[in-house]
């Protein structure tokens, strides 16, 4: 395959890819993936249109996709793949086959652009002898035996990718947003322009995962937070043990100060299990409770938002540019 991206990258750029590189993932299929994904934004250029017709390259043929070698780490052994291989299994394992056609097309061509991200732009140094992995908390998920539907929203697709400044962007993306997505700088400590918070329609009555409740007991809120910070105090008046909450821009927790220490929100998920930092925590002698929104890290495409958008008419294209700002959608070349 001949390189034809416009390596051009932003010197000022490398620092904040390379602080997020490392934490992301790809997205659940129900928890939402590369799932679990800025102030100063730059003018991008015009997006060109790739609307997938019946003379573009694809089909049984594989097309752009075909062309596409690809590495990628499955069941303990590194296989060499195709994009057109590989893309149907990526798609499987990440978005139920019950989507809406045009969320699923929008599920491969972020599928495509972040495996392409990891083979030219930023490789995963967890594994460097592959460009991805089966792992959703390191990749993205992957699944044999993809339907026909699926297959469909790769190939109808070919070669088509996600691009800023001339490259393929981080393309992450989860299972659904309270109403609006995450700053890439809120989870990761590294602001992308395309990683940006913007507004997200799925609804309660789209998914019924959308709530989520989590209680615990006050001697495990305090053995889960000493065990990670052995300098809390929390005893006496648990109501009095969670003081200090503040959110992000997108109304997700920030922090939190619990008996004496901060903590963050995306420690207070990992330690607690929660669905999503989207949370509201009550605090009693019978227990602190987490009650979540949505599902995921936050941060780009939210997959049931995809959905909603799909359900209401848009297209892949149009859900893309609405969750990942400024990019510029184009193809491999061949």
């Amino acid at each position: 395959m001949k390189k034809v991206y416009l390596l051009s990258a932003l010197l000022s750029a490398l620092a904040v890819l390379a602080t997020v590189a490392a934490s992301v993932r790809g997205a659940p299929n129900e928890d939402g993936g590369a799932r679990e994904g800025a102030s100063a934004r730059e003018e991008a250029a015009p997006a060109r249109d790739v609307r997938t017709s019946p003379s573009r390259p694809g089909g049984a043929a594989g097309g752009r996709d075909a062309d596409t070698p690809i590495r990628v780490l499955l069941d303990g052994s590194v296989r060499a793949m195709t994009m057109y291989e590989y893309l149907p299994g990526a798609v499987m394992g990440e978005m139920p086959a019950s989507f809406e056609r045009e969320a699923l097309r929008a599920q491969a061509v972020a599928a495509r652009t972040f495996a392409l991200y990891r083979l030219d732009v930023m490789p995963n140094s967890r594994h460097p002898d592959a460009d991805v992995c089966a792992d959703p908390n390191c990749c993205m998920a992957y699944a044999d035996g993809a339907p026909d539907k699926i297959a469909d929203a790769a190939r109808s697709t070919d070669g088509i990718y996600a691009a800023y400044g001339g490259e393929p962007i981080l393309a992450v993306f989860h299972s659904s947003s309270a109403g609006s997505t995450e700053d890439s700088g809120s989870i990761w400590g590294g602001e992308l322009p395309y990683l940006v918070s913007v507004a997200s329609p799925e609804t309660p009555e789209q998914n019924e995962k959308y709530t989520a409740v989590v209680a615990v007991s006050p001697e495990e809120f305090r053995d889960a937070v000493t065990s990670v910070y052995p300098d809390a105090s929390l005893e006496g008046d648990a109501s009095q043990w969670i003081t200090g909450i503040t959110h992000t821009r997108s109304g997700r927790i920030a922090s939190l100060t619990a008996g004496g220490v901060e903590i963050t929100g995306t420690r207070l998920r990992a330690m607690f299990g929660l669905g999503s930092t989207a949370a509201e925590i009550t605090a009693g002698d019978e227990g602190i409770v987490f009650v979540t929104k949505g599902h995921g890290h936050g941060v780009g495409m939210s997959q049931y938002g995809a959905n909603a958008m799909a359900a209401s008419g848009a297209d892949f294209e149009k859900i893309l540019r609405a969750y990942y700002t400024g990019i510029t959608l184009t193809m491999i070349q061949e």
